[in-house]
């Protein structure tokens, strides 16, 4: 299963008729809809070519000047990051473990590579 959410962009004078377009469409919910003419949706999906799918169907809609995935999530992505996590050997990084005060770290561009 996945999710994401959609910002849709039209002109604020088509905004109603775009909404109802949107609606009609079956292929997401509305969450916000604001009078400069954007809209926020969710769209939910058994893989990503679902929702690119359904992401499709919404830029193609009559009025729509945009229509953009902004977040998406994905319980099987989850699911294999946390076998990954569990399957090593200390899959706390060294740092967490110390007792070290915010000002004493230096970030070099790699938290995976350099240690305090």
């Amino acid at each position: 299963m996945t999710l994401s959410s959609c910002v849709i962009r039209c002109n604020p004078q088509d905004l109603e008729a775009v909404k109802k377009r949107v609606e009609e469409s079956g292929v997401c919910d509305i969450h916000i809809v604001d009078k400069k003419g954007y809209i926020i949706v969710t769209i939910e999906g058994e893989n990503i070519e679902e929702e690119i799918k359904k992401l499709k169907t919404l830029q193609f809609l009559e009025g729509v000047l945009s229509a953009e995935m902004v977040y998406s999530y994905s319980e099987d992505e989850l699911d294999a990051l946390r076998d990954g996590l569990e399957m090593q050997d200390n899959p706390i990084p060294e740092i967490l473990e110390k007792d070290v005060r915010a000002e004493e770290i230096v970030y070099n561009g790699d938290l995976k590579k350099k240690y305090i």
